[in-house]
């Protein structure tokens, strides 16, 4: 899995528990709908701390609690190749 999916993920996943869709978090965020679903359809591979910070913003979050999780913790730079 590359890095730009792991938090593409973490995204759609925090949405599904939230029960928010993409339009929806979109308006929380202050982002439009066509950036984050450049993010989560894997078009954005560095969408910026700005935009992250954002979207963490949404899920009423810290940045660090948005990036702190298991699968982007155990991601591997030497195996992204």
């Amino acid at each position: 899995m590359q890095y730009s999916e792991i938090y593409a993920e973490r995204i759609r996943s925090l949405c599904r528990k939230r029960n928010l869709s993409i339009n929806q978090l979109a308006n929380m965020s202050g982002l439009r709908q066509s950036s984050i679903d450049n993010i989560v359809n894997g078009r954005s591979k560095n969408p910026g701390v700005v935009n992250l910070h954002k979207i963490a913003i949404a899920f009423n979050m810290t940045l660090s609690e948005f990036l702190d999780f298991e699968e982007l913790n155990n991601f591997s730079f030497d195996d992204d190749d």
